[in-house]
Formats: structure tokens, C-alpha cells, sequence
């Protein structure tokens, strides 16, 4: 009997028994779906009341616009322009799907229709759908994870994201990053449903804000028009306060400042 065979063979299957338990596979370890409603949560609250900067660049030209902002939940949202002078005074409201406009130079309520929802929002690179998205990466994606990349230093998961069948969404695919310490969203990739790439978003300058840290510069840079990008930065944020859903209305929309 070759007793050093069996000897190695028994040390071979214990060796393997150990690699096996001690590191399972990562794949059955990591929940992508958890990871990706950690990342993206980071932005939400059940309610929120913040100043936010715009910065519009184009080859040639910049131009900022400052702005409040109020939120409640996914269903209401509140936009007041408070510089500059020309556009002082606009409002945007959301109300569940429906979107207005209050111009006060002109006093008109408009009701941005759906046929408009995929046009600029103030010129930028943003759309008025992304003003009303209503989205959840972890509620109306399916995920993958497609590997591991090294982004800005930092050791990131790659997860692919494919739309429901039923989902409210525009986009066809999203390829999602997010830093495997903190779980920051730092990068996505919007594809329409032909799979052609349709924006980058960069997230950065992960800072405290309230009672989270999050990035808090947003740049969306369009895929086909060279040295466009718009430039959102979080001045401030406070998440969780309370505000009742009558302060999402038209009346308000002229009242508020």
C-alpha cells in the first residue's frame, strides 16, 4: 500500500476543505441587491430640506444657478430658484407623477406635460424625468455583479442594473459603482434601450451632511456633446424633518421663498 499517496491525498482534501470554509466564494457572500439600496438610500430620507448649487458648462460659457429644495418621500418634491436675478422667484412642484411650473415674471402655472418630461430641465443636462424619478435602483432593477475596478483610489464593486418589465423607468441598462468600504455611489452609466451610452454620472466629495456622509458633488456629462456637463454640488442638507404634504401645492408654489 502506498501510504504517502494517501497521506498527501488526505492533505489535499483537508487543504481544500479549509480554503473552502475559511473563503467561500464572494459571489454567494455579497448581497448586491443590500449594497445597492445602502448606496443609494444615502441620498433619500422621508423627508429633506436643502441649498443646492447648479453649474451649467459649456465650451465657451458657464452659468449657476442657485436653488432650495424640499422633499417628501419619493412623491413630493418642492424647487425654488433663488438666483439668478432673471430665473429668482421660479418654482418647481412635483406631486406623485404630475410636474408644474410657477414663472412669476409672467404669473403662469404651467404643467409640464408628459411629451416634455425627457427635455433639459433650466438648459442643464438633467431632464424634468429626473427631477420626478421615482426610481429605486434596489426596487426597480434587477443586479448583477459584474467585478471589482479600482475608481479615484478606491476599491469599488461593478453591478450592472437591467429594468423590470413594469419598472417607471427611461433607461435600458445602468452600470452602477460603489466603494466596497463606505458603499458611496460614485459612478453610473446610463444606456438607453439600444445599449448606446447615454450620460456619466460622477459622484465625489463624500462630506457629512446631517446625521449621513455622502458625495456630495454631482456631475452629469452627456455622451455625444464634447465639453457639456452640468455640475449639481449639496451646500446643504437636512434629512427626516417634518413637513406635511399641503406644503406641496400650487398655492404654495407662489407663497414660498
Amino acid at each position: 500500500m502506498n501510504y504517502s499517496k494517501i497521506i498527501n491525498t488526505k492533505k489535499a482534501s483537508i487543504f481544500l476543505f479549509l480554503l473552502t470554509s475559511v473563503f467561500p466564494l464572494a459571489a454567494q457572500d455579497i448581497n448586491i441587491e443590500e449594497i445597492v439600496r445602502k448606496a443609494d438610500e444615502k441620498f433619500r430620507g422621508t423627508s429633506s430640506i436643502g441649498e443646492m448649487t447648479m453649474i451649467i458648462e459649456r465650451p465657451g460659457w458657464s452659468r449657476t444657478v442657485s436653488m432650495k429644495n424640499w422633499t417628501l418621500g419619493n412623491d413630493y418634491s418642492l424647487i425654488y430658484i433663488t438666483a439668478p436675478a432673471k430665473e429668482k422667484g421660479q418654482v418647481f412642484l412635483k406631486r406623485d407623477k404630475e410636474m408644474w411650473n410657477w414663472v412669476p415674471n409672467i404669473e403662469r402655472m404651467i404643467k409640464i406635460p408628459p411629451s416634455m418630461m425627457m427635455q433639459s430641465w433650466m438648459g442643464s443636462d438633467f431632464t424634468n424625468d429626473d427631477l420626478v424619478r421615482e426610481s429605486s435602483m434596489a426596487d426597480d432593477y434587477s443586479q448583477k455583479l459584474l467585478g471589482e475596478e479600482e475608481l479615484e483610489g478606491l476599491n469599488c464593486y461593478k453591478i450592472e442594473l437591467i429594468p423590470h418589465d413594469d419598472a417607471p423607468v427611461v433607461w435600458g441598462k445602468v452600470l452602477m459603482w460603489v466603494s466596497k468600504d463606505e458603499l458611496h455611489w460614485l459612478k453610473a452609466e446610463f444606456y438607453d434601450e439600444d445599449a448606446y451610452l447615454v450620460n456619466t454620472e460622477i459622484l465625489s466629495e463624500v462630506k457629512k451632511m446631517d446625521d449621513r456622509v455622502m458625495p456630495t458633488r454631482m456631475e452629469m456629462i452627456p455622451a455625444d456633446e464634447e465639453g457639456n456637463k452640468t455640475i449639481i454640488i449639496f451646500d446643504k442638507i437636512d434629512f427626516n424633518v417634518k413637513i406635511d404634504e399641503s406644503f406641496f401645492s400650487q398655492q404654495n408654489m407662489k407663497r414660498i421663498r
